[in-house]
């Protein structure tokens, strides 16, 4: 009783900090439209001219669908963190000093996870039950047909996400923004694999029993069914209707969905087993970290030592007489006043910005972007290669972008550089130009490319890419303070647009189509007002440390 007890205070606190955040209020803002958008006929599942009459078994569904695709994404980024903040907080250590154990904190922190993902899903059902009946095709409410979709195809994908996320934080180089990106790929490959290798055991989004139900359900009472199924966004409904009365869940259905939980659980078991309570020293993905860069010393201790032999160690007087006489320092003050007269000029403002950007980064950073960079130098415009280096070469910096504008929230620093003079004029730009200046270096074999080939509405379209991605960061990183939102817009977009070929959502020029159709000037706009909310929430964060 004492366990359950504190797992539930556990669940209850980190569940309550959680639905306060304004993140949380963003996604529930997005799950409502989307679940608006599904009843009110602007996503429609389509069979051929058929779709379905709004009972409450196809309101069930279709919301099902929508947002197992939403959040199963969505959602990650949103719960994604706990851990982080504990750490930082200094609540971890103290955790770590209560009774509490390593798998009761794990498994009310996944709990916890899933309970702010399940309340979003509640929300998404009353907002449902609402629109069916204002759209009154069928204002009678069923509740099985209508909540067992949320039940058995959503809750179990939701569970493993949820696991997931915890996973992830107990993995060192999981952590930060490599996962993040790393989810997303993830992700992707669940949506598409279950579509290749047709199996329950693959299908974690349910989407393709979906799949399964709706083509023998089709094949038995449509007439004039070929076969076939798309989720559509459109404005004009389908011809025909035709009356859902639910899935027929059988025993095996419903193993499938639970196979999923159990999953979950697993994921849950091994985090906790990475999970180094607090104490980097005792985790086991540390120990194996440290025992690989041990091994690493010892291999160039070796290298540099290992073929000559040590020199002959002095005599101890010799020693002594060798010993230097510690001589006097003199201290030099290493704050100056912040004097208008002895700022730095605006050009050395823009290289320290720079060289804050690139911190950090090993040599084969530089080795791989120098490559891409000579990728899209070859490679001939318009060809797939191109169209896959380019992209390339703006996706590797994109963990780089991902700190403009959070830098100052992450390091504790906001209080001295918004205190300094004209942090809007002189800091903000210098950092926005930082971005540009790294999305310039890393896409100029492209550019050059399109010089040499005398192609100037795509070294435009280009042009606008590498405005609009630093854009996109600040943006993004001075309103939220956190790098996740713009590695999961980012990501979703060069996902979506440039490697997926949808033109409307291309916004480096990376295919034909889309610089034939201009889209480069709404990305050129996009990037002027994108500006304007970044320095918006710059001066936001200034008036709120007090430094304007």
């Amino acid at each position: 009783m004492k366990g359950l007890r504190a797992l539930y205070h556990l669940v209850r606190a980190d569940f309550l900090v959680r639905v306060r955040r304004y993140g949380f209020l963003i996604v529930l803002g997005a799950t409502l439209l989307l679940g608006y958008a599904v009843t009110s006929g602007q996503i429609v599942v389509r069979l051929d001219e058929y779709s379905g009459l709004h009972n409450s078994a196809w309101v069930g569904l279709l919301t099902t669908l929508a947002a197992t695709v939403f959040l199963s994404l969505a959602g990650f980024y949103v719960v994604k963190g706990t851990l982080a903040r504990d750490r930082r907080t200094g609540v971890g250590q103290i955790v770590a000093a209560t009774p509490v154990s390593r798998s009761l904190y794990i498994l009310s922190k996944t709990l916890s996870n899933l309970a702010v993902l399940a309340t979003l899903v509640g929300i998404l059902v009353l907002a449902a039950v609402a629109l069916q009946l204002l759209r009154a095709e069928d204002t009678t409410i069923a509740l099985w047909p209508l909540l067992s979709p949320f039940l058995l195809i959503l809750m179990p994908a939701l569970a493993v996400v949820a696991a997931l996320a915890v996973l992830f934080e107990t993995i060192p180089w999981l952590r930060g923004g490599f996962g993040n990106v790393t989810y997303f790929f993830l992700w992707a490959l669940f949506l598409t694999y279950s579509f290749l290798h047709p199996s329950c055991f693959v299908d974690v989004l349910g989407l393709l029993l979906v799949e399964d139900v709706f083509l023998a359900a089709a094949r038995a009472g449509l007439l004039q069914y070929s076969g076939g199924v798309s989720i559509e966004m459109v404005r004009l409904m389908p011809t025909q209707t035709f009356r859902w009365e639910g899935i027929p869940w059988t025993a095996e259905l419903i193993l499938a969905r639970l196979y999923w939980v159990a999953i979950a659980g697993v994921l849950v078991l091994l985090a906790v087993v990475l999970f180094d309570r607090f104490d980097p020293a005792r985790g086991l993905a540390h120990r194996y970290d440290l025992s690989f860069q041990r091994g690493r010393l010892d291999m160039l201790r070796w290298l540099r030592t290992g073929l000559w032999l040590p020199a002959p160690s002095a005599p101890p007087e010799e020693e002594s007489a060798r010993t230097p006489v510690p001589a006097q320092v003199t201290l030099t003050p290493l704050v100056r006043p912040l004097a208008g007269s002895r700022l730095r000029p605006v050009g050395h403002t823009l290289l320290a910005e720079l060289r804050l950007l690139l911190k950090g980064q090993r040599w084969w950073w530089y080795a791989v972007a120098l490559g891409l960079v000579v990728a899209g130098l070859l490679v001939p415009p318009f060809e797939s290669g191109r169209q896959i280096a380019l992209p390339l070469a703006w996706l590797w910096p994109v963990l780089l972008w991902s700190a403009l504008g959070v830098r100052e929230a992450r390091h504790h620093t906001g209080e001295l550089v918004f205190c300094a003079t004209h942090p809007l004029r002189r800091q903000l730009p210098a950092t926005w130009l930082a971005g540009v200046i790294l999305a310039l270096l890393t896409g100029s074999g492209a550019a050059v490319r399109l010089v040499l080939g005398g192609n100037w509405a795509a070294l435009t379209a280009w042009s606008a890419g590498a405005l609009f991605i630093p854009t996109l960061a600040l943006a993004l990183g001075c309103w939220s303070g956190s790098s996740k939102p713009f590695e999961a817009v980012y990501v979703a977009l060069w996902y979506a647009g440039p490697i997926n070929g949808l033109p409307a959502l291309d916004f480096m020029g990376a295919l034909p189509e889309a610089v034939a159709g201009g889209v480069c000037w709404y990305y050129l706009a996009l990037t002027g007002l994108l500006l304007a909310l970044a320095a918006l929430g710059r001066w936001r964060q200034v008036r709120t440390v007090g430094g304007g």
